[in-house]
C-alpha cells in the first residue's frame, strides 16, 4: 500500500512539473536571438517545427531522445515552434503535455519571415523541419527531416568535432 502511494505521489509530482513548464513566447526573432542564444561555450541544437507539420512531429521524439542521451554536456536542445500564437492553449501546450516533452519549447510568432530567415541561414527557403547548430560564431544548418536519433546524433557530433 505504501509503495502504491509513493508511486502515485511521484506521478503527481512529475505530471505537475511537465504541465507547469513555462513556455517562452517571442514575437520578434531579434528578441529570441538576444535573450536565448548566448554567445558562450554551449552548443545549441535548435529545431524549427510546428504541430501542423507531419515531418516535424515525426522527428521530435529524436530530439527528445538525443536530449536525454547527452546528460549534462554543454549542449542545449531548443524546440522552436512556429505555430500560431493564438493556438498555444488549444494546440501547442496540449501537444507538448500529451507527448511528455521535457526539452525547452519556445514559440516564435514572428510572421515577418523574410526579415529573419536569412539570419538563421542565407539559403533557408523557410520550409520545416529545419535544424540549426550553433556554437559561438560557428553554425551548421540543415533544412531536412532526421530519420532517427542516430542520424541526428551523428549530425550534431560531426559539427562538435569540427569546432
Amino acid at each position: 500500500m505504501l509503495r502504491t502511494i509513493q508511486i502515485l505521489l511521484l506521478f503527481i509530482a512529475f505530471t505537475h512539473a511537465v504541465s507547469s513548464q513555462s513556455m517562452q513566447v517571442f514575437e520578434k526573432f531579434d528578441d529570441f536571438e538576444k535573450k536565448v542564444l548566448k554567445n558562450n561555450d554551449t552548443t545549441y541544437v535548435i529545431n524549427f517545427w510546428a504541430t501542423w507539420c507531419k515531418p516535424c512531429v515525426k522527428e521530435l521524439p529524436y530530439f527528445e531522445s538525443f536530449k536525454q542521451s547527452i546528460g549534462d554536456k554543454k549542449i542545449k536542445v531548443l524546440l522552436v515552434s512556429l505555430d500560431f500564437k493564438n493556438q498555444i492553449k488549444s494546440h501547442l501546450e496540449p501537444f507538448i503535455k500529451k507527448n511528455q516533452y521535457t526539452s525547452e519549447v519556445i514559440l516564435l510568432s514572428d510572421n515577418k519571415y523574410n526579415t529573419w530567415l536569412e539570419k538563421v541561414d542565407a539559403e533557408w527557403s523557410g520550409s520545416i523541419p529545419a535544424t540549426l547548430l550553433l556554437s559561438g560564431k560557428k553554425k551548421l544548418f540543415a533544412e531536412r527531416e532526421f530519420e532517427s536519433v542516430e542520424d541526428l546524433s551523428k549530425f550534431v557530433h560531426s559539427f562538435i568535432h569540427s569546432l
